[in-house]
């Protein structure tokens, strides 16, 4: 089984790309336009907002600058397993954080095409920690505790 989705599939697909690492050894690929729900992330209770348009994206990036806000920025899909089980855990954070502004971003939304392929996603789910508008980290893959490890460290050092 190869991955039609993220990459190359086959041993590239099982060492690089978590996201289809776990779709390929759990032997069902999720990739775009296979047969799946298709629902949306539920963010629901707490205090993530749901970008939907560059518009949305620069409100909240200028609150959050204007603030003193970290912006932990989650780009994910909706048919995408890993995010999936990360979304409780990021809601979660967001309660836990309310010194970050979180953010989330569906790099399949039709409005939203260009502006996340503008910050070259390779992999869902994928965080970026802006501060002051600029990014001084990154995660690839819905590593729980290395997601809390890099919130934990933003806010003992904020």
């Amino acid at each position: 089984m190869t991955c039609s989705y993220h990459c190359l599939g086959g041993a590239f697909c099982s060492v690089v790309c978590c996201l289809c690492w776990l779709n390929f050894t759990m032997g069902c690929c999720m990739a775009k336009g296979r047969n799946i729900e298709e629902e949306k992330l539920d963010f629901k209770g707490g205090n993530v907002h749901v970008i939907t348009s560059k518009e949305d994206w620069d409100q909240k990036t200028e609150e959050a600058i204007k603030d003193g806000k970290i912006v932990v920025a989650n780009f994910s899909a909706s048919w995408c397993g890993p995010c999936r089980v990360i979304a409780p855990v990021y809601v979660e954070m967001s309660k836990t954080y309310p010194q970050f502004m979180f953010l989330t971003i569906d790099v399949d939304d039709l409005l939203l095409e260009d502006f996340s392929s503008s910050w070259d996603i390779r992999a869902t789910p994928t965080f970026f920690f802006i501060k002051n508008g600029n990014q001084v980290d990154k995660l690839v893959g819905a590593n729980k505790p290395e997601l809390e490890k890099k919130v934990q460290a933003f806010a003992d050092g904020s």
